[in-house]
Protein backbone atom coordinates (compact mmCIF):
# COMPACT_ATOMS: atom_id res chain seq x y z
CA UNK A 1 0.00 0.00 0.00
CA UNK A 2 1.43 3.26 0.96
CA UNK A 3 3.81 4.39 3.36
CA UNK A 4 2.74 7.73 5.60
CA UNK A 5 5.67 9.75 7.47
CA UNK A 6 4.94 11.89 9.86
CA UNK A 7 8.24 14.21 10.52
CA UNK A 8 8.19 15.01 14.36
CA UNK A 9 4.53 15.09 15.18
CA UNK A 10 3.30 16.92 18.17
CA UNK A 11 -0.37 15.78 19.26
CA UNK A 12 -0.92 12.24 20.34
CA UNK A 13 -4.62 12.32 19.29
CA UNK A 14 -3.63 13.03 15.37
CA UNK A 15 -1.14 10.41 15.47
CA UNK A 16 -3.42 7.98 17.40
CA UNK A 17 -6.37 9.05 14.59
CA UNK A 18 -3.70 8.33 11.38
CA UNK A 19 -2.89 4.94 13.20
CA UNK A 20 -6.22 4.21 12.89
CA UNK A 21 -6.20 5.26 9.17
CA UNK A 22 -3.30 3.03 8.58
CA UNK A 23 -4.93 -0.36 10.48
CA UNK A 24 -8.02 0.06 8.18
CA UNK A 25 -6.02 0.75 5.00
CA UNK A 26 -3.21 -0.89 5.29
CA UNK A 27 -0.84 1.77 4.73
CA UNK A 28 2.34 1.32 7.00
CA UNK A 29 3.09 4.25 9.43
CA UNK A 30 6.72 5.81 9.63
CA UNK A 31 7.43 8.34 12.42
CA UNK A 32 10.41 10.72 12.75
CA UNK A 33 11.67 11.75 16.02
CA UNK A 34 11.68 13.36 18.13
CA UNK A 35 8.55 12.53 18.97
CA UNK A 36 6.40 15.26 20.92
CA UNK A 37 5.23 12.78 22.99
CA UNK A 38 5.36 9.26 24.14
CA UNK A 39 4.08 6.29 22.52
CA UNK A 40 2.23 4.80 25.26
CA UNK A 41 0.65 7.92 25.75
CA UNK A 42 -2.96 7.99 26.58
CA UNK A 43 -4.50 10.40 23.88
CA UNK A 44 -2.32 8.66 21.57
CA UNK A 45 -4.21 5.21 22.92
CA UNK A 46 -7.23 6.79 23.33
CA UNK A 47 -7.23 8.11 19.95
CA UNK A 48 -6.04 5.07 18.06
CA UNK A 49 -8.41 2.72 20.19
CA UNK A 50 -7.84 -0.85 19.92
CA UNK A 51 -6.29 -0.57 16.55
CA UNK A 52 -2.43 -0.35 17.42
CA UNK A 53 -1.90 -3.93 17.12
CA UNK A 54 -3.23 -3.80 13.77
CA UNK A 55 -1.29 -1.16 12.45
CA UNK A 56 2.37 -1.47 10.60
CA UNK A 57 4.26 1.58 12.90
CA UNK A 58 8.31 2.21 12.88
CA UNK A 59 10.31 4.42 14.25
CA UNK A 60 13.33 6.44 12.32
CA UNK A 61 15.62 8.55 13.37
CA UNK A 62 15.88 10.75 10.16
CA UNK A 63 14.41 11.20 6.82
CA UNK A 64 16.96 9.22 5.41
CA UNK A 65 15.95 6.15 6.75
CA UNK A 66 12.86 5.90 4.79
CA UNK A 67 11.58 3.54 2.37
CA UNK A 68 13.02 4.42 -1.26
CA UNK A 69 10.01 4.94 -3.76
CA UNK A 70 8.63 8.14 -4.97
CA UNK A 71 7.95 11.04 -2.52
CA UNK A 72 4.80 13.10 -2.31
CA UNK A 73 5.25 16.05 0.60
CA UNK A 74 2.40 18.09 1.94
CA UNK A 75 2.93 21.35 2.29
CA UNK A 76 1.31 24.54 2.75
CA UNK A 77 4.09 26.30 0.66
CA UNK A 78 3.48 23.47 -2.08
CA UNK A 79 2.08 24.53 -5.99
CA UNK A 80 0.98 21.21 -7.23
CA UNK A 81 -2.82 20.09 -6.36
CA UNK A 82 -2.72 16.70 -4.02
CA UNK A 83 -4.99 15.61 -7.24
CA UNK A 84 -2.50 15.78 -9.31
CA UNK A 85 -0.05 13.74 -8.37
CA UNK A 86 -0.07 10.26 -9.98
CA UNK A 87 0.02 7.69 -7.22
CA UNK A 88 1.35 4.47 -7.54
CA UNK A 89 1.24 1.35 -4.71
CA UNK A 90 4.51 1.89 -2.30
CA UNK A 91 4.67 5.32 -2.84
CA UNK A 92 5.88 7.55 0.41
CA UNK A 93 3.82 10.79 1.44
CA UNK A 94 5.13 12.70 4.20
CA UNK A 95 3.71 14.90 6.55
CA UNK A 96 5.34 17.67 8.63
CA UNK A 97 4.56 18.41 12.26
CA UNK A 98 1.20 20.55 13.16
CA UNK A 99 3.25 23.84 14.10
CA UNK A 100 5.53 24.29 12.03
CA UNK A 101 5.13 21.62 8.94
CA UNK A 102 8.45 20.31 6.92
CA UNK A 103 11.78 21.90 6.97
CA UNK A 104 11.82 23.97 3.55
CA UNK A 105 15.02 22.27 2.88
CA UNK A 106 13.21 18.84 2.60
CA UNK A 107 11.17 20.41 0.51
CA UNK A 108 13.62 21.85 -1.68
CA UNK A 109 15.16 18.32 -2.14
CA UNK A 110 11.91 17.33 -3.87
CA UNK A 111 10.97 17.98 -7.49
CA UNK A 112 7.91 20.73 -7.62
CA UNK A 113 5.72 18.61 -8.59
CA UNK A 114 5.99 15.87 -5.66
CA UNK A 115 5.36 19.49 -3.53
CA UNK A 116 1.56 18.90 -2.80
CA UNK A 117 -1.37 20.88 -1.03
CA UNK A 118 -4.96 20.41 -0.36
CA UNK A 119 -7.07 23.93 -1.99
CA UNK A 120 -8.49 25.71 1.11
CA UNK A 121 -9.36 29.51 0.83
CA UNK A 122 -7.00 31.73 1.06
CA UNK A 123 -6.48 33.47 4.29
CA UNK A 124 -6.26 29.47 6.04
CA UNK A 125 -3.06 28.70 7.56
CA UNK A 126 -4.27 24.88 7.26
CA UNK A 127 -6.14 21.91 7.79
CA UNK A 128 -5.54 19.59 10.84
CA UNK A 129 -3.07 16.73 10.06
CA UNK A 130 -5.54 13.66 10.52
CA UNK A 131 -7.46 15.13 8.06
CA UNK A 132 -4.79 16.19 5.61
CA UNK A 133 -3.40 12.65 5.36
CA UNK A 134 -6.62 11.03 5.65
CA UNK A 135 -7.92 12.93 2.50
CA UNK A 136 -4.65 12.36 0.78
CA UNK A 137 -4.40 8.39 1.43
CA UNK A 138 -8.03 8.29 -0.12
CA UNK A 139 -7.10 9.87 -3.07
CA UNK A 140 -4.21 7.87 -3.78
CA UNK A 141 -6.25 4.67 -2.90
CA UNK A 142 -9.12 5.95 -5.29
CA UNK A 143 -6.40 6.15 -8.04
CA UNK A 144 -5.24 3.03 -7.24
CA UNK A 145 -8.69 1.52 -7.47
CA UNK A 146 -9.05 0.94 -3.96
CA UNK A 147 -6.71 -2.00 -4.19
CA UNK A 148 -6.76 -4.53 -1.36
CA UNK A 149 -9.72 -2.65 0.57
CA UNK A 150 -13.46 -4.15 0.43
Amino acid sequence: MFNIVLYQPEIPPNTGNIIRLCANTGCSLHLIEPLGFELEDKKLRRAGLDYHEWADVKIHATLEDLPASTTYALSTRGTTNYCDADYQAGDTLVFGPETRGLPQAYLDSLATKNVLRLPMLEQSRSLNLSNTVAVVVYEALRQIGFKGLA
